[in-house]
């Protein structure tokens, strides 16, 4: 069942389905404590871009999974149409927030929703745009709203959550980034440095918040059969089939991934060797990054 209203007016769509979130009220809180995180009792998720590709697909395995949803895109009619199926399926809560991400409006709006929403315990940061236009022939108009989308809409949302979920000693933050962020050159350059600060955003608020009962994760998704490609001019069908991963696949394998507690998730990359060494040469080279005197190859 979805009930609609006044958009000028509503901010959001609830689905009456299940649990007592759906009747208007919230989940009680324990008088010591936190409840255990069983199936009937795992929270809401907030997931951004979730009218298609990867956010639809997190929203489909988070309501199997037992969470409640709020499901965050700008297209509305697409976002209805997957909380009626969801509920239907799944028997969830489901709250539809039509929100345009990259003006400061809707950004705002979403902020509130992660602010005082305390049944929120997971945010899946998925909402971005990229393009693999050569940096000499792209817009730069386009690239300034890339990054405001991809950083700082990412950035801001995040910093709305946390302090709630370090509050109730729970929450868990999951930034999908990309490949690009430890190899820029495979697409534009801009693009690239905006998913190098997702990863590395990630493994600053980890390395902040781990002790404080937050969980952080950055998912890293090679090419992915989503309509990424054809926003972009290039049509996913003419990509090389064998680098290109299903939604389904890519997002099962993240939630696999969070389970074993990963801050960084690289689903296609087979052999993680390389990425653990490259881990540890990172976290080698910190103690030394920083001295009074020049180093010796740099001496006259």
């Amino acid at each position: 069942m979805a009930c609609s209203g006044d958009g000028t007016k509503q901010d959001y769509i609830r689905h009456l389905r299940h649990s007592p979130r759906g009747a208007g009220s919230r989940p009680s809180q324990p008088a010591f404590g936190h409840l255990p995180m069983t199936p009937s009792h795992l929270g809401t998720a907030l997931v951004t871009g979730a009218s298609s590709g990867i956010g639809a697909v997190y929203a489909d395995r988070l309501a199997r999974r037992g969470h409640d949803l709020v499901l965050v895109a700008r297209d509305r009619s697409r976002l209805l149409a997957l909380a009626d199926r969801l509920s239907t399926e799944t028997g969830r809560s489901i709250e539809v927030l039509a929100a345009d991400l990259g003006s400061p409006e809707g950004l705002q709006r979403v902020e509130r929703q992660l602010r005082e929403d305390a049944s929120i315990t997971l945010l899946v940061n998925n909402a971005g745009i990229g393009t693999h236009t050569p940096l000499l022939e792209s817009d730069v108009d386009q690239m300034s709203r890339m990054v405001a989308l991809n950083v700082d809409a990412l950035m801001r949302l995040s910093y709305a959550a946390v302090p709630g979920f370090v509050a109730r000693g729970r929450g868990t933050v999951v930034n999908i980034a990309s490949i690009v962020a430890l190899a820029p050159e495979i697409l534009n350059g801009v693009y690239g440095g905006t998913k190098a600060f997702v990863m590395a955003f990630s493994q600053s608020l980890h390395h902040e918040l781990a002790a404080r009962g937050v969980r952080v994760q950055a998912v890293l998704p090679g090419a992915t059969a989503t309509d990424f490609w054809a926003k972009g001019g290039r049509p996913v069908e003419h990509l090389p089939q064998q680098i290109v991963m299903r939604a389904e696949d890519l997002v099962d394998a993240a939630l696999l991934g969070l389970d074993r507690g990963e801050l960084i998730t690289v689903p296609s990359l087979h052999d993680d060797r390389a990425l653990r060494e490259m881990e540890a040469a990172r976290l080698s080279l910190a103690p030394h990054l920083s001295s009074n005197t020049v180093a010796p190859r740099y001496a006259r």
